[in-house]
């Protein structure tokens, strides 16, 4: 599904691949683990490239040279994260090797289940806006453990909360942050020079990136996706095989 054409500018992915899984109880990279026979991070590389995303930088961390080696591919580069410091800091190492004045997707590598036609949408509606910035959210009853979606009364999105950080109010809103964005690159790259790490974890949150463009007046949209499956990470092995079952299920 080629759609860059036709596009009016280039629309690069940054893949946030850095993490050891340590969840996963293996030496292995979590990315690294296989899902119907192929590594995590492969399916999402070739989500990006069906939704028509002709190059990608993947941010690498734990066994950096073992993922390059096994993942690499035409249309592909990869930036160092090490150490470690948040989403925010990887996307900040992946940047320079993104292609100025278009679109940077963002995306994670263990979240493998992601249709490129819901990726290709959140591009498309991006463009279409005009946003700054569009984040791919679903709504459930408890959204658990993931950032909350805070808009403001015309619907548009204002920031978006960690669970950790979260007051009980905003912990009862079921719209939550699947981890997928839009950015307008130049937007993305102003954003990221001003996050900061007072939070819980003292890190440099993506998600601060919201509240940042939204304070200078700029629009941050939201598009949603009404199968939360296809936007599950994958943390632990039980999870792995949850998402074996429910590929084999889709038929891909």
């Amino acid at each position: 599904m080629e759609r860059s054409q036709g596009r009016p500018g280039p629309i690069d992915a940054v893949v946030l691949a850095a993490g050891k899984g340590t969840r996963m109880k293996s030496d292995l990279p979590k990315v690294l683990h296989r899902l119907a026979g192929r590594p995590l991070l492969d399916h999402v590389l070739d989500t990006a490239a069906e939704a028509g995303i002709d190059h990608t930088v993947v941010v690498v961390g734990h066994e950096a040279e073992l993922v390059r080696s096994t993942c690499a591919r035409p249309g592909l580069s990869f930036a160092l994260q090490q150490p470690q410091l948040g989403t925010g800091h990887a996307v900040q190492m992946g940047m320079p090797q993104v292609r100025p004045g278009g679109w940077c997707v963002v995306l994670a590598g263990d979240v493998p289940l992601l249709r490129a036609s819901t990726l290709a949408r959140l591009i498309d509606e991006t463009l279409a806006t005009g946003a700054a910035a569009t984040v791919l959210t679903c709504v459930v009853d408890d959204a658990g453990a993931y950032g909350r979606i805070i808009k403001d009364a015309q619907g548009h999105v204002v920031k978006i909360v960690e669970a950790r950080d979260a007051t009980p109010e905003e912990k009862a809103i079921g719209e939550y942050n699947s981890g997928v964005f839009c950015f307008r690159t130049g937007d993305l790259a102003e954003a990221l020079a001003s996050l900061r790490t007072d939070n819980d974890q003292g890190e440099y949150y993506l998600t601060d990136t919201v509240a940042f463009l939204v304070g200078q007046g700029r629009q941050v949209a939201a598009v949603q996706t009404t199968d939360p499956d296809e936007v599950i990470g994958i943390n632990t092995v039980d999870e792995l095989a949850a998402a074996e079952r429910l590929l084999g299920a889709r038929g891909r």
